[in-house]
């Protein structure tokens, strides 16, 4: 095998993929068609759910280094121009006001890591450069996939280098991260379905030294991160994580009148220079499969959704760690069938709920700005009943795409083969978080007595939690566990605040931090947990 992994496209659910599997010690090879990461305009907002993981891999400080500076606010405003008066003004603290928030907060509600914005262009050079210092990763840009074929013992991929040789590399598995137009996908034959080309906009990667600094301008309003222009074009313009660049969407027609309406958005003379426009349009797409035999699907690769929520590239970071731990297992030999069986199962619920998410979202902006009407600038009556009518919608539909708790946090594998599934459970919200344990959700944070995080203690492999001083004999689980050859800890965490949040003396975590089991006492059948939970069980 020329790799354990071959990964097909280099971009954050790639390149995330390969330094989690590299720090597993599997070797890895990513090929990326681009020469070299691309300083174009994507995603700028990384969750709390996907800097949890980053934490849990090692790399959240070195992106929060990069990324926007702790003490800019995250504010929303709905403006006519930056130089007038907002029409609306959405608050949201900074990510230094969030740190606080969190560690003034101790009831599970609230995640580990705040949000962090940071360009895709800033992310992907970050991962590349982290990805090249693992000795188990091979990174090759310039490499373009061009065909596959699949056996029982690997995968055959047909490549062509940036010196136009073309070449086979083999695998034991591959990894399709290739984006919307999934080469990977096509090859498979797997379709997508949903709603596409909903609305065509063009995307415009403006340098503007001085925006940031001058802000607010006049009675405009002040810093934050979104500016949507009360227009009939959906404009809107996006500050990026230098405070230097920003981007604008907007639907016309061409670069010049880009620019035009980027001039108008600002509504004063300003120094500026256009980097990048393109077109594109508004998809909500899922997959019908996550992949095929013994190649897999990730990212865009497999749902598309509008930017609104935020939860496209962050969905993506999720179905990266999720494949990672169990194609590791697998590959050492400890993980039974079940375990890549569960990833279509357990991530393409995930895909389905986010692009509902989405949507539930994008309708919400479309609601606020169906209230536009041509007198929207008049000084009459009429000109006030219009800003005045949008305003109060906008107050209640903006808020959808700005406040997904729910949907970053809340999420959980429901009726996969590797939990201890229980019928009922917490109601799937995209807004609001509740904490549980429930079996297939994440486990919540909890600050411990003595003010390190319960995720910082959980080492690698299997858990089983111990809490509150439980008597409880956790000794069978851990030999049933053992005995599929499977890395398991027990830790005992004998603070209250942990067994209070939690409502449970044991659980039994996966290695991606979701609780497969949970009980007061030791399962009846502790063979039986072990083998769900490593993915031995049997289907039937």
């Amino acid at each position: 095998m020329d790799s354990e992994v071959l990964i097909v496209g280099a971009g954050p659910i790639g390149l995330t993929l390969g330094i989690d599997l590299g720090k597993r010690g599997v070797r890895c090879t990513l090929i990326e068609q681009k020469a070299r990461p691309a300083f174009l305009p994507k995603m700028e907002r990384v969750n709390a759910r996907t800097m949890e993981i980053y934490r849990r891999m090692g790399l959240a400080q070195q992106i929060r280094a990069a990324g926007l500076r702790a003490d800019c606010p995250m504010d929303v405003y709905i403006v006519l121009a930056l130089n007038e008066p907002a029409l609306l003004h959405l608050p949201y603290p900074s990510v230094a006001q969030a740190q606080a928030e969190t560690r003034g907060t101790n009831d599970g509600t609230v995640p580990l890591e705040p949000y962090q914005l940071i360009s895709q262009y800033t992310l992907e050079p970050l991962l590349k450069a982290i990805a090249e210092t693992i000795p188990a990763i091979t990174v090759c840009f310039g490499c373009e996939f061009l065909a596959l074929q699949q056996d029982g013992d690997g995968v055959t991929a047909r490549v062509r280098g940036s010196d136009g040789r073309e070449q086979d590399l083999r695998t034991a598995y591959l990894v399709g991260c290739d984006g919307g137009t999934s080469p990977v996908r096509k090859e498979l034959g797997i379709k997508l379905a949903g709603e596409g080309n909903l609305l065509s906009l063009r995307q415009a990667l403006y340098h503007c030294e001085e925006l940031f600094e001058r802000l607010p301008l006049g009675n405009g309003p002040g810093n934050g991160r979104h500016y949507h222009i009360a227009d009939d074009k959906a404009t809107q313009l996006i500050m990026q994580d230098s405070t230097k660049h920003w981007t604008l969407h907007s639907m016309v027609e061409t670069d010049g009148e880009m620019d035009r309406q980027f001039e108008k958005t600002i509504g004063v003379p300003i120094k500026y220079e256009r980097l990048s426009c393109d077109p594109w349009r508004q998809n909500l797409l899922l997959a019908d499969r996550y992949g095929k035999g013994r190649v897999f699907l990730g990212g865009d690769a497999v749902h598309l959704v509008i930017p609104t929520g935020g939860l496209g590239m962050n969905s993506g970071i999720g179905d990266a760690i999720d494949l990672s731990w169990k194609l590791a297992a697998t590959l050492r030999g400890w993980g039974g069938p079940q375990l890549l069986d569960a990833y279509d199962i357990e991530r393409r619920q995930v895909g389905e709920h986010n692009v509902g998410a989405s949507r539930y979202a994008t309708l919400g902006r479309r609601k606020w700005r169906s209230m536009w009407r041509p007198d929207i600038r008049d000084d009459t009556p009429a000109g006030a009943a219009t800003r005045r009518n949008l305003s109060a919608v906008a107050d209640i539909e903006q808020r959808k795409s700005n406040e997904m708790i729910g949907a970053e946090l809340g999420y959980r594998y429901v009726d996969s083969p590797i939990i201890c599934n229980v019928p009922g459970g917490p109601e799937h919200l995209f807004r609001e978080y509740q904490p549980t344990t429930w079996p297939g959700a994440r486990l919540p944070h909890v600050w411990l007595d003595d003010g390190t995080p319960m995720q910082d203690r959980i080492p690698d492999g299997y858990t089983i939690l111990k809490l509150g001083r439980s008597k409880a004999d956790a000794s069978g689980l851990e030999r049933a566990i053992r005995s599929h050859r499977a890395p398991v800890t027990v830790l005992d965490v004998p603070d209250r605040i942990a067994r209070d949040i939690y409502g449970y003396d044991l659980i039994l975590l996966r290695p991606d931090l979701h609780v497969v089991w949970r009980g007061n006492a030791p399962p009846e059948d502790a063979a039986l947990v072990a083998a769900i939970a490593t993915g031995h069980s049997d289907p039937a």
